[in-house]
């Protein structure tokens, strides 16, 4: 059976340090294309960090359009495999919780996070739901709550696809974090059965005042079931041969 190496990271939090967040996702993508990847995931919010306070917001987020954010591709590798990373974006003076596909420092396209959560008042809802191919593996986005609505998938199902990218970061208090633990793999594996589609996540690890993020970074099939997941609480890069 022919299959594609994907990838996602399980990374520290960044906030407001683009340049950490690059050299990180530099190295990481760099033990990537060293080990055959082709296609590499990394969390929600990872560029500026998961900045829901508007003005906090506002001061980092990018114009894809913007010499800055021309800055930020040309610091990508040129080589290896291709890139979903998370962002805060502005558009026309509007904010969206984006995740980006980039190759080889080239900007493919982008997904806007669709459902939001009553904290995240800052962004704007996305619209659409855009398909990315990579050799014959065409995949969707949904990012971190996406995944609680069953039209999110349903929607990439219907376009063809057949792997989801999932964009989390579920840095939460302490007594919420434990309550939710668990649940992140069985409600990702609900829209695995329903659909029939592959899905991928990549999140944050750490903790930061009085909040903690222990992941899960994990490759569940069209059952549902986790086939390939990180250690809970510790930075790293899962890797999984897809059967494409």
């Amino acid at each position: 059976m022919r299959s594609i190496r994907i990838a996602a990271a399980q990374t520290p939090e960044f906030r407001e340090n683009i340049e950490a967040a690059l050299d990180y996702a530099v190295g990481v993508a760099a033990q990537a294309e060293t080990d055959g990847v082709a296609l590499l995931l990394f969390p929600e919010g990872f560029l500026q960090g998961y900045l829901t306070d508007e003005p906090l917001a506002r001061r980092v987020a990018l114009d894809l359009a913007s010499t800055a954010f021309e800055a930020v591709l040309h610091r990508l590798p040129k080589s290896g495999p291709m890139l979903v990373m998370g962002l805060i974006e502005i558009d026309d003076g509007r904010l969206f919780n984006t995740a980006v596909v980039v190759e080889h420092g080239v900007l493919l396209g982008r997904y806007r996070k669709a459902h939001l959560l009553r904290g995240e008042q800052a962004f704007e809802a996305g619209t659409e739901s855009p398909l990315f191919a990579i050799g014959d593996l065409r995949f969707g986005i949904n990012i971190c709550y996406d995944t609680n609505f069953p039209e999110a998938a349903a929607k990439l199902a219907a376009l063809g696809a057949s792997l989801i990218l999932c964009c989390s970061n579920n840095m939460m208090p302490r007594d919420k974090a434990e309550i939710f633990k668990e649940q992140h793999n069985v409600v990702r594996g609900e829209r695995c059965r329903e659909t029939g589609l592959w899905m991928i996540s990549s999140d944050v690890t750490g903790e930061r005042y009085g909040r903690v993020a222990w992941g899960p970074t994990a490759v569940l099939n069209s059952e549902g079931q986790v086939v390939a997941q990180l250690p809970l609480e510790k930075p790293g890069l899962l890797i999984f041969d897809y059967p494409a």
